[in-house]
């Protein structure tokens, strides 16, 4: 065997494949079974995924992830590709600017949604009293267009530097021969952005791609911490949605919805992988 290097990762894909297995048959499991607070497993088949769907509460919750989560890929990754092109490729500010994007990316959720309930307290916070100087009353507990925007921005500012990170990485890979070519070619600033810069991002794209896209879809700690999902079900997004009917020892139907869940993302992430991989092949050939 010339590669054996691969046989070191054995032992962790073993682990990692029995903790998913276990816990993805157990909720499959009670997805097919009625299961609440003091009663017995009854087993439905498919009747709890019926109810899942047809339930307005789950598509409403549905609707709000689905427009927030397009909404995050729609911002942050062309703000991602700005700030990493922005960036100086030499010299002692490199690591000045490395250390200031990461330092969003080492807070953790629950922390961000605590910070943002400071800021955004309509008695007390430095948002709503900054506002109130342009004569917008500003109440996240009120409005929900209001709680909706802080969640998003708040999520914009966290996670944008990943993606400008991972741009700058491939940015720093892409060899200067490329630019050069072009320059002699009469390539325009856009036209060296388009067919050079683009393409040869590709791969780092979708990864920046694919993992905001799943890790929007499981925002829970910030709606919970800043809103509560509130005002009413303005900020119920999907992973609340679920965790509240488990909490409610709805174990039927949050194994059903969490397992439509799943195959949300998992079709949603191959959608994205296919376009991302086989967009602009044409003109390259």
């Amino acid at each position: 065997m010339k590669n054996r290097g691969w046989l070191f990762l054995i032992p962790a894909l073993a682990i990692l494949s029995i903790s998913a297995f276990i816990p993805l048959m157990t909720v499959i499991n009670y997805s097919l079974h009625y299961i609440f607070a003091g009663s017995s497993p009854t087993f439905v088949g498919f009747d709890n995924y019926i109810e899942v769907l047809r339930d307005p509460a789950f598509q409403g919750a549905l609707i709000r992830q689905l427009f927030f989560s397009m909404g995050i890929l729609a911002v942050e990754v062309p703000l991602g590709i700005c700030i990493a092109l922005s960036m100086p490729r030499r010299g002692p500010a490199v690591a000045l600017c490395l250390v200031l994007l990461g330092i969003p990316l080492l807070i953790p959720f629950n922390v961000v949604g605590i910070i943002a309930r400071v800021l955004t307290q309509s008695s007390v916070g430095l948002i709503p009293e900054f506002l109130a100087l342009f004569n917008y009353d500003f109440n996240v507990s009120k409005y929900p267009v209001d709680a909706f925007a802080t969640i998003f921005l708040l999520d914009v500012w966290h996670w944008t530097p990943l993606v400008a990170l991972l741009c700058y990485a491939g940015l720093q890979a892409i060899p200067d021969a490329f630019y050069q070519a072009a320059r002699i070619d009469g390539a325009s600033s856009w036209k060296m952005f388009r067919y050079v810069t683009l393409p040869k991002l590709r791969s780092v794209l979708i990864i920046g791609v694919l993992l905001r896209f799943m890790d929007s879809f499981k925002i829970y700690a910030e709606p919970l911490l800043l809103t509560g999902g509130g005002p009413g079900d303005a900020t119920t997004f999907l992973s609340l949605h679920v965790a509240r009917k488990a909490e409610s020892y709805q174990l039927g139907y949050a194994g059903a919805s969490s397992f439509i869940y799943l195959f949300i993302v998992i079709v949603f992430s191959y959608i994205f992988f296919q376009l991302m991989t086989n967009i602009g092949k044409g003109e390259n050939q």
